[in-house]
């Protein structure tokens, strides 16, 4: 590691306050990492039972759903990458689809102006949740234990509780006004209206019975019966669009996996309507004609040559990237490394572009509210998953009787041709609202191979800011030779081509970078307010496995 990266390291360790030291373990049989200790110990106790990786991926799915209602979910969905121990590489879509009764102006008000409090905050938002027949899909198809085996965890941390930490005790404080819009939601978020603190024992009964009903009946525990009958209940009196038939009809779908190579190390991610894989192909395309460890991390050269990938690459995401079963995604040109090497033929080592000249439309992104979590097991199976609500807690509305909350996923479709959707940013036509399709995603669970073995296992939340975090994570590991905790340590940044600036966290470039970047025609360079993603990441060193969580959250790392 270079002299400038160890101080930048330094300093990444001290600020935010609430940042703590990332948690790191090394194992030899297994290795969970997520946003949560207790989920990721029950990954780690159903690996020890004999489980593979996908058995441990289903069970800390729905521990999450548990443990970490802000993302971790049953009323939502998600990504899944899962790698064999043969080398055989799969990706799951269990995307929410927009229900039947969607329409592209849905959003619209009697002016044709678009309605962002109806995109965000209402049930007309929820788009039809993919979590649980995603995990049970995949169990059914690679897992080897029961339903009962791997969702019992799960039913005993919500039936019988356990302690609140400060983190999530903080969360519900914050959101308690907002609880208090729904009585299902201010009686599983409150201590009988008052706020939780830390230490407190939180029970959820109502998301226990759920739970049971999944693991007795299955996906019909959840799209069917009493807990379907809940949730069309909640629509029908709240004006949102979810019907019986919607929620019978949902099916996760398995999609050919985006695949590249970066200096000889296999990238396998997730194809769209998730942006992340084609977008991380890219760019790391784009990259690989320079030479980044003898340019060095944190360089003016290094950054520059980022953001101008990050430019384009974003660019292309809104002009290009929408549901492929509704839209026809260009996936081999945008990750052939001819494509690249045009794309980046304008590349001017001594300017920055403007992004006014890379052409494109303006494009949705989902909250910083995911959640991802990485596992590998004894035998070298490897699960990558990104999960999430969309904002933090969805849209904030429990299911009354069944105790999970709603996602507000309509909100990452385009409602209206540039407008601004609810985080500031544009869409086009690729990702406009229809019945039955999926909103474009951000989320990039990724696993990368070096000689058909397992190098890297990763992913992050983090809205628009998701995919950026992990090509930095993979570049660290790659070109920088980073050892897992450094290369998901290492402060970052981020460039997404509209809005036209770069924001940093502090520690990832030195005030005389700055200055550089200001001088070659970079615009907007800030300090971010927030941290920029949660890598919670393993990494397969020889035979040994390397565990991080990432300290920007609280989390925990499980292996043994």
């Amino acid at each position: 590691m270079s002299l400038l990266h160890k101080l930048a390291f330094l300093v990444i360790l001290l600020f935010p306050a609430s940042w703590v030291l990332a948690e790191f373990q090394r194992g030899e049989n297994g290795m969970v990492s997520s946003r949560s200790d207790i989920a990721s110990e029950v990954g780690k106790d159903i690996l020890a039972q004999g489980g593979n990786a996908i058995d441990a991926a289903v069970a800390v799915g729905f521990a999450l759903a548990v443990t970490y209602p802000s993302a971790g979910n049953i009323g939502g969905g998600g990504f899944m990458v899962f790698r064999t121990a043969e080398g055989e590489v799969y990706t799951q879509d269990a995307r929410e689809k927009a229900p039947l009764a969607a329409s592209r102006d849905m959003f619209l008000d009697s002016n044709g102006e678009f309605d962002r409090q109806l995109s965000r905050n209402s049930l007309q938002a929820t788009g039809v949740p993919g979590s649980v027949a995603g995990l049970l899909d995949a169990l059914e198809r690679f897992g080897t234990m029961s339903r009962a085996e791997v969702i019992a965890p799960a039913i005993k941390l919500a039936e019988e509780g356990f302690q609140l930490n400060a983190d999530l005790a903080n969360q519900f404080q914050n959101n308690l006004s907002t609880f208090q819009q729904y009585p299902a939601s201010l009686q599983k978020f409150s201590n009988k209206g008052q706020a939780y603190v830390n230490g407190d024992l939180w029970q959820q009964p109502e998301l226990a019975a759920t739970l049971k009903l999944i693991s007795a009946n299955g996906r019909d525990g959840f799209y069917k019966g009493p807990v379907a009958d809940n949730l069309v209940a909640s629509m029908q009196a709240n004006g949102g669009l979810i019907t019986h038939e919607d929620l019978a009809n949902y099916e996760p779908v398995w999609r050919e996996p985006i695949h590249g190579n970066y200096r000889g190390y296999d990238v396998w991610s997730m194809p769209a309507p998730s942006s992340g894989g084609i977008l991380l192909v890219q760019m790391l395309n784009m990259l690989e004609p320079y030479d980044l460890n003898e340019l060095g991390w944190g360089s003016t050269e290094t950054v520059h040559l980022m953001i101008e990938a990050q430019r384009r690459a974003y660019a292309d995401r809104a002009e290009h990237l929408g549901d492929p079963d509704f839209y026809n995604v260009p996936t081999a040109m945008l990750t052939s490394k001819e494509y690249a090497q045009q794309r980046f033929s304008d590349f001017n080592p001594d300017a920055a572009s403007s992004s006014e000249d890379i052409g494109a439309g303006s494009w949705p992104q989902e909250s910083m509210q995911t959640t991802h979590y990485s596992i590998i097991d004894a035998k070298g199976n490897s699960v990558a998953v990104t999960t999430t609500l969309n904002a933090s807690y969805g849209n904030k509305f429990v299911v009354p009787g069944a105790g999970f909350l709603l996602n507000n996923e309509m909100d990452d479709f385009s409602s209206k041709p540039n407008t601004a959707n609810g985080f500031g940013l544009i869409g086009g036509v690729a990702n406009e609202i229809q019945p039955s399709k999926r909103m474009l995603s951000s989320m990039t669970p990724t696993i990368i191979t070096y000689e058909d073995k397992i190098f890297l296992v990763t992913g992050s939340p983090g809205g628009s800011t998701i995919i950026n975090t992990v090509l930095q994570v993979v570049v660290n590991a790659i070109d920088h030779r980073m050892n897992i905790e450094d290369a998901v340590t290492s402060p970052r940044f981020h460039h997404q081509w509209q809005p036209d600036i770069v924001r940093y966290e502090v520690g990832a470039m030195t005030d005389q970078v700055v200055d550089e970047l200001n001088s070659m025609g970079h615009k907007g360079l800030s300090r971010s307010r927030f941290s920029l993603g949660d890598a919670n990441s393993i990494m397969l060193i020889e035979n040994t496995l390397e565990g991080v969580s990432d300290p920007r959250n609280e989390g925990g790392v499980a292996g043994f």
